[in-house]
C-alpha cells in the first residue's frame, strides 16, 4: 500500500523409481525377453520427478528412463545447475502483516530509515469488501516463490505469516541484505482514492545521507523496476497507474525505508488500487493473482539473466 512504505492515506487493518524388468526364459534352446517401462510422478511439492528421482521444471514431464541410479544425466535433461536462476538469491517482501492490527503500539514505533525516521510498519489497506492488502501480498509472494524455486532460485521471505507483526521496514531491508540477494521485491497494493486505478513500480533514489547509501544499487534497481513493469503489464494486462508518475507506471523515491536501507537491487510494486472497483475485482481473483505472480517472476528472471554483476559480485 501507499502507506508509510509507499504513500500516505488509507490504512486498515518418493519419487517412485522406474526400473527395467527383464526376464530370460530358457525353453528347449529358445530365449524370450520382456521389459518394463519407467514412469514419472508428481512429488509432494508439485515438481515433476523423473524416473531417476531428478526434479525437472514444472510443466514438463520427465521422460521415463531405464538409466541406473547414479548414471550421468542424459544430455538435455534439466538439472539444478542448468535451470535459468541456478545460484541466484531473491528476497521477497510481502508488504505489511495480517496480524499488524493487533500490535498498534509495536508497529507505530519509530525506526531509522536512513534519512529520517518512520513508523515500524502499518496495517495496510483493503478492498471495500474487506479483502486485506496483507492477505494479498502474502498470497502473491508465495506464488512468486514457487515459480522462482522451479527456475532454480533460492528465495527468502521477510515474513511468511508466522510473525506476530511486522517486521519493521528497516528489518525487511536487512533480511535481503544479509541474504546477499541478487534482487529484492516488496509486494504491495495501493489504497488510493476510488477513481484511481492501475499499477506502478518504485525504484530507490540515489542517496548518501545518514544511514542510507543507495548509490551502488540505484542503477540496477531502476533496471529491475523497468523489467518488472514490462513483464507485470504483459502478464496481467493491468494498465499503468493513472494518478502518479505521469502515467508511466514507474517512480523513483527517496522516502521509503525498505529501499533506503537496502544494499541489494530492490524495488516496490503496487499491483493495483484496492479501493478501485475494477482493480479490486482483479486483486481478489486467484487466477489474476497467479498472473501477477508470473509477471513478477518473469520480470525478476529477465533482470537476473541480463545482469552481469551486483553488490557482492552477484546478480
Amino acid at each position: 500500500m501507499f502507506s508509510n512504505e509507499s504513500r500516505g492515506g488509507d490504512r486498515r487493518t518418493p519419487p517412485r523409481f522406474a526400473s527395467a524388468a527383464g526376464a530370460v526364459c530358457l525353453l528347449i534352446g529358445l530365449a524370450a525377453c520382456g521389459s518394463g517401462t519407467g514412469s514419472a510422478h508428481t512429488g509432494s511439492a508439485g515438481d515433476r520427478v523423473s524416473a531417476t528421482g531428478d526434479t525437472s521444471a514444472p510443466g514438463t514431464v520427465a521422460p521415463a528412463t531405464s538409466t541406473p541410479p547414479g548414471s550421468p544425466t542424459p544430455p538435455g535433461s534439466p538439472t539444478a545447475e542448468t535451470l535459468p536462476l541456478a545460484g541466484k538469491v531473491v528476497a521477497l517482501d510481502p508488504g505489511h502483516n495480517p496480524a499488524n492490527y493487533r500490535h498498534t503500539a509495536e508497529i507505530n514505533r519509530q525506526v531509522n530509515v536512513g534519512n529520517g525516521h518512520k513508523e515500524c510498519d502499518t496495517t495496510g489497506t483493503e478492498t471495500n469488501a474487506g479483502y486485506a492488502e496483507a492477505s494479498y501480498t502474502l498470497d502473491v509472494s508465495r506464488r512468486v516463490r514457487s515459480l522462482l524455486i522451479a527456475r532454480g532460485a533460492k528465495v527468502v521471505l521477510t515474513q511468511n505469516g508466522d510473525r506476530p507483526y511486522g517486521p519493521c521496514v528497516d528489518e525487511r531491508a536487512r533480511i535481503g541484505n544479509e541474504a546477499h540477494a541478487d534482487a529484492a521485491v516488496s509486494i504491495h497494493a495501493d489504497g488510493a482514492p476510488a477513481a484511481d486505478y492501475g499499477f506502478h513500480v518504485i525504484a530507490p533514489q540515489s542517496l548518501h545521507e545518514g544511514g542510507a547509501d543507495t548509490r551502488a544499487i540505484a542503477g540496477p534497481s531502476l533496471r529491475l523496476a523497468t523489467s518488472l513493469r514490462a513483464h507485470f503489464a504483459a502478464a496481467t494486462k493491468e494498465p499503468f497507474a493513472d494518478y502518479l508518475g505521469g502515467g508511466k507506471g514507474l517512480m523513483v523515491r527517496g522516502d521509503l525505508g525498505g529501499l533506503n536501507m537496502s544494499t541489494v537491487p530492490k524495488v516496490f510494486i503496487e499491483c493495483g488500487n484496492m479501493r478501485n472497483a475494477r482493480d479490486a475485482k482483479s486483486l481478489t481473483n486467484p487466477a489474476w493473482r497467479q498472473d501477477a505472480a508470473r509477471g513478477i517472476a518473469d520480470g525478476l528472471t529477465a533482470f537476473l539473466e541480463s545482469s552481469s554483476d551486483s553488490p557482492g559480485g552477484k546478480g
